[in-house]
């Protein structure tokens, strides 16, 4: 790399200099990518779209590019037309470096390769990125961002506890993070955050929640859920906790249910929206009584470090309740083996001060799913260590998302994984778990998924579950094989052609694509290029590409694109919704481990995304794609059946005699009635499919295969005997026919849209309306709050001032007065020792020095006294 670095240098006459900063332009730097790597495979693509001859595209042959290849099949041509010639000048305007061309409507090579690596032409919609979700249904609905342990630095035994890990977790866009509080055992008695029982060190929990509170906020505005694993066994140490909680978050701080969703069985969670800048409590609620003692009882601390290996704290922040309810459910079980899983010690007795803070994530033994339904009270939440949750997953899945949709669960890694490894979140994300929680300092596969993940809807911190886990009306089994009943699945094919700039040394490279999802979804390791020999600046594969034929749920599933050098080491990755993938020709960026964009890295490939159709209606699915072609081979098989079926000479009689006839075929020919009631059932049936769903069901094509059939079969049975015109009329009625049923359908489908996107306008516009004036609001409360500040400020300092000023005069007067009432004596003082200064001058002047004189009349004084005595002098004198 660093000798094709050299020779483009040369080239571009800079060798040995510096390079001006006005002089390396954006081409120039193009140009220095494009020498470094030089581009084959774009050359070639750019030679198949139309350029074999000439070395540019003309608008018309990029419209058709665009509108063929580049764009998505699924999409409504009503909603979303094909792009026209006009728009695509514009895309050439854009793009093509020559001005002369772009006039001309003509887009060459660096043009069309500047197109492929634009912003118009990424493998996701940039809306995609940006929060686009639906945030105004229950939290339930939702997954949300979780973090295990969130204050270790590393593994769960001898790992450092930091204040910064809450900073970096919450930037990162968590939105649920754990506080493991044990009692402190100085003498100010301040409660910690350590990880119990392990060498892990200990950090002060008012520094936590005063980093939590700086930092909560700054990534995203939806609510911040604080797990609090409570083993602080000291009602004045719990006092302290809820009043540094109440203290330094202030109103953020949720302490009350809110007036629309009150604490009571079958009301659902509020959203993120009406929840939005509040901090929410996960702690042990307790009914309080009158009685003091009870209100000071308290849990001893249990623990037992021969059964726990991993920490006697457990590592996952599950109530007293919760281990309790893991006891019950696993007693058949080895106890050692049960208590290595969990990692778990019980919580302390919740005081009234911290059951006071917690309102909708309100921790509860799990009994089973019946007693949940039953209950019907979404406040409630249980935590499940994955060992449970997986058991639970396989024994009843339906059960386990239904109860996902109405209340919370926390799931969070078993306590044997003392290295702070992770699971799969996928598996729990199946079956509509929210509060997924991982080991945020491992970057492992695991949590690059899980970075990946909440990557989208503006990096908030919330996914919005599919609309199937959300709708109490519908059931899931996450272990499904087949389609999912209103879901229609995805085939998606993916053809690795090169890299980019993976490496600066020269190194073999490979690529692995994989996909995560549902169990029947889920492809580990689906596919690898082989290993190109040496080159990992512009290696090319071209190779076949990898399908996924079906997609059951693509709403879960997404695809992973991996870039590994010939040892195995990671170079880089991207984890893709494949909901959200675009068709056609792009350049995948490609993240580090911490999902990080890498500057130059990059995986060029090419993908195919349409609706799956079973091998059974690919027929139907091309007829209705493509009717003319449809009805053209139709016809050739039936002129085939007439050759081998008719007579001789019958051929020439049936035309003299159709011939005749002609005005009058389409009233006569009963096969026409046939036809015109077979497509109007069709029309039927299909605007009943559309007034139930905006998409027709797969289920309406066994309709349209039977019309097309049944009119095949009629063309082949009168054919011998009406001729080539009738045939000819009936294709014309046909068409027509099929064109007015294709056409109401479309209406249908469109109005309903329409009426769709104007009512979702309309909420969207009074909800902005009153976020605008819920934030003007909040600036006002904000400022005149600033300005109270500031006011109590300064009547505080002039208070001060005002204080201070009568004691600093009179302690100044009263030094004034006692310089004051020893004057008389210091001059009195000072005129006798002038005096026996000058007889004794006068006596040794032959002798002593006059300059020495002072110091033998006063050899006593300490040079303190001889400067205050020079200082009595100087004010002395005028005197």
């Amino acid at each position: 790399m660093w000798i094709y670095l050299y020779l483009t240098l040369v080239c571009l006459f800079l060798q040995n200099d510096a390079i001006p900063q006005d002089t390396f332009t954006p081409d120039v730097y193009r140009q220095l990518l494009n020498n470094i790597c030089p581009r084959n495979d774009i050359d070639t693509i750019f030679s198949e779209i139309g350029a074999k001859i000439r070395p540019y595209l003309t608008v018309e042959q990029m419209t058709d590019f665009l509108n063929n290849r580049q764009r998505d099949p699924r999409l409504n041509e009503i909603l979303y037309p094909p792009l026209k010639a006009e728009q695509v000048q514009g895309l050439v305007e854009k793009y093509e470096p020559d001005t002369m061309l772009s006039r001309r409507g003509q887009i060459s090579v660096e043009g069309f390769a500047r197109y492929l690596s634009g912003e118009e032409n990424s493998i996701i919609p940039p809306e995609k990125l940006d929060q686009s979700e639906d945030m105004t249904l229950p939290l339930s609905h939702y997954f949300i961002n979780s973090s295990h342990n969130s204050y270790l630095t590393a593994g769960q035994l001898a790992g450092n506890s930091s204040v910064e890990m809450y900073r970096q977790v919450l930037l990162s866009g968590c939105r649920c993070i754990e506080l493991d509080c044990w009692k402190g055992r100085t003498a100010d008695e301040e409660p910690i955050i350590t990880h119990g029982f392990t060498m892990t060190s200990e950090i002060c929990f008012k520094e936590v929640i005063e980093a939590i509170a700086e930092s909560a906020f700054k990534t995203s505005p939806f609510p911040v859920i604080l797990s609090f694993e409570n083993h602080v066994d000291s009602p004045k140490q719990q006092a302290k906790m809820a009043e540094y909680c109440r203290s330094i978050f202030g109103d953020a701080l949720l302490t009350d249910s809110l007036e629309k969703y009150p604490l009571e069985a079958a009301v659902p969670l509020p959203s993120p929206v009406d929840l939005m800048g509040k901090i929410l409590i996960k702690n042990k609620k307790n009914s309080h009584k009158a009685d003091g003692s009870t209100k000071k009882k308290l849990f001893e601390q249990t623990s037992n470090p021969c059964s726990d290996t991993s920490s006697m704290c457990e590592p996952s922040s599950p109530s007293a309740a919760e281990a309790d309810a893991e006891s019950d459910a696993e007693e058949d079980n080895d106890e050692s083996k049960k208590s290595m899983d969990e990692g778990t010690v019980n919580e302390a007795f919740a005081t009234e001060e911290m059951s006071n803070l917690v309102n909708y994530i309100q921790p509860v033994k799990f009994n089973s799913f019946e007693a949940c339904k039953k209950i019907d009270r979404s406040y409630e939440m249980s935590s499940f260590v994955e060992t449970k949750a997986l058991e639970l997953l396989k024994e009843s899945p339906v059960e386990f998302v239904e109860y996902n949709k109405l209340q919370l669960s926390r799931i969070y890694p078993k306590g044997t994984r003392v290295d702070s490894s992770n699971y799969m979140p996928q598996v729990f994300w199946n079956a509509g778990c929210q509060l997924v929680a991982l080991n945020f300092q491992t970057i492992d596969l695991p949590m690059q998924l899980n970075l990946g993940i909440f990557e989208y809807n503006g990096k908030c911190g919330y996914r919005l579950k599919p609309e199937f886990m959300r709708r109490t009306d519908k059931q899931f089994d996450p272990f499904t094989q087949n389609t999912v009943d209103g879901i229609v699945a995805h085939t998606l094919s993916v053809k690795i052609i090169s890299s980019q700039f993976l490496s600066d040394k020269r190194v073999g490279v490979y690529v692995e694509v994989e996909m995560f999802g549902l169990p029947v979804d889920t492809k580990r390791k689906a596919f690898k290029t082989k290993t190109s020999q040496g080159n990992a600046v512009n290696p090319v594969w071209d190779e076949d590409p990898v399908v996924f034929k079906r997609v059951v749920l693509p709403t879960l599933a997404s695809l992973r694109i991996a870039v590994y050098e010939e040892n195995g080491k990671f170079i880089g990755h991207r984890i893709i919704p494949v909901c959200a993938i675009r068709p056609g020709y792009h350049y995948i960026s490609l993240r580090n481990e911490k999902n990080q964009t890498l500057t130059l890295p990059s995986v060029f490939i090419y993908t195919e995304v349409k609706d799956y159709v079973p091998d059974t209606f690919a027929d139907v699915i091309e007829a209705l794609s493509n009717p003319i072609l449809y009805i053209s081979l139709m016809e050739q098989r039936a002129n085939q059946l007439a050759a081998l079926t008719q007579e001789e000479g019958a051929q020439e009689t049936d035309r003299e005699e159709v011939s005749e006839r002609h005005p009058q075929v389409r009233d006569a020919c009963p096969a026409a009635v046939m036809l015109c009631s077979r497509v109007e059932s069709a029309r039927h049936h299909l605007c009943v499919c559309v007034s139930g769903s905006v998409k027709p069901a797969v289920k309406s094509e066994d309709v349209v295969q039977s019309v097309l059939t049944g009119t095949c079969l009629r063309f082949t049975s009168v054919s011998g005997d009406l001729g080539p015109v009738l045939r000819t009329s009936l294709t014309q009625l046909l068409v027509e026919k099929l064109t007015a049923v294709a056409e109401e359908c479309q209406n249908n489908k469109l109005k309903k849209l329409k009426d769709l996107c104007e009512k979702e306008n309309k909420d969207l516009k009074k909800r902005m309306d009153k976020r605008r004036q819920e934030k003007f609001q909040e600036l006002e409360e904000a400022q005149d709050k600033r300005l109270e500040r500031l006011l109590e400020k300064h009547k505080d300092i002039r208070l001060q001032i005002l204080g201070d000023k009568p004691k600093l005069q009179s302690e100044l007067d009263q030094e004034y007065q006692d310089k004051f009432r020893r004057l008389p004596a210091e001059i009195q003082e000072f005129v006798q020792d002038s005096a026996a200064c000058k007889g004794k001058l006068s006596q040794d002047s032959d002798f002593l020095p006059i300059s020495r004189t002072p110091g033998k009349l006063k050899p006593s004084l300490s040079p303190a006294e001889d400067v205050e005595r020079s200082s009595e002098k100087v004010f002395d004198t005028p005197l």
